[in-house]
C-alpha cells in the first residue's frame, strides 16, 4: 500500500506541470501552452513519425523519454530553447526531476532519472530521435501563429535554422519538410 500510496503523491505534483507556462501558443489558440500539454503533443507527434527515424528506435523508450524530459521545468520553469541550453538551467531542472522521481517508490528513481539523462546527452539513436521530435511543436507554433514567439524573442533567421537543424540527427527526412516549410515562411516575411 506504501508504494501505491507514493504513486499517487507523484502523481498530484505532476499536475504542476499543467501550470508552466511554455513560450508558444498552441495552432488557432491566443493562450500560451503549458508544459504537460507539449508532453502529449510531442508523445503523440513522435509516434506518427517514427517511421521516419534515421535509426532503428524502441518507442517506447522514446515516449518514456519524452514524457519525462520536462518534468523538472515543475522547478525550474519554462525558458525559451534559443537561451536556455546553460549547464546551470540544466542543473536546476535536473534537481527539480530528482525531488519529484524520489516521491516514487525504491528504484524508480534511477530508471526514469537515467532516461533524462540520455535525453540530456543525445547520444542514443532513441534520444536523438527524441530531442528532434521535440523541436517540431514550438516550430509548427511559430509556423502557423505568425511566428510569435520568434518576433516576441527577436530570434533571427540564422538562430532558428541552426538550433532546429538538430531535427536531422533524428530525421533528416523530416528535416528536409520543416526545413523548407522554414525558408518559405522565412521568404514570406514571417520575422517581420
Amino acid at each position: 500500500m506504501k508504494e501505491i500510496e507514493q504513486t499517487l503523491n507523484f502523481i498530484v505534483e505532476i499536475e504542476k506541470l499543467k501550470d508552466v507556462r511554455r513560450k508558444t501558443k498552441p495552432v488557432g489558440l491566443e493562450r500560451f501552452e503549458n508544459s504537460a500539454e507539449h508532453s502529449w503533443h510531442v508523445c503523440l507527434a513522435a509516434l506518427v513519425l517514427k517511421d521516419f527515424a534515421n535509426e532503428a528506435i524502441d518507442i517506447d523508450r522514446v515516449i518514456k523519454m519524452l514524457l519525462i524530459h520536462d518534468l523538472g521545468e515543475i522547478d525550474a520553469g519554462d525558458t525559451i530553447i534559443y537561451a536556455s541550453e546553460s549547464a546551470e538551467l540544466k542543473a536546476e531542472e535536473e534537481a527539480g526531476l530528482e525531488r519529484i522521481l524520489n516521491m516514487l517508490p525504491e528504484g524508480k528513481t534511477q530508471e526514469y532519472l537515467q532516461l533524462w539523462r540520455e535525453f540530456e546527452e543525445g547520444s542514443s539513436a532513441d534520444a536523438k530521435y527524441a530531442k528532434s521530435i521535440d523541436r517540431i511543436p514550438p516550430i509548427l507554433h511559430n509556423l502557423h501563429g505568425g511566428g510569435h514567439s520568434w518576433r516576441k524573442h527577436s530570434i533571427p533567421e540564422e538562430k532558428i535554422l541552426a538550433l532546429n537543424s538538430r531535427i536531422e540527427l533524428g530525421s533528416e527526412s523530416v528535416w528536409r519538410v520543416i526545413k523548407a516549410k522554414l525558408h518559405d515562411a522565412f521568404r514570406n516575411g514571417i520575422l517581420r
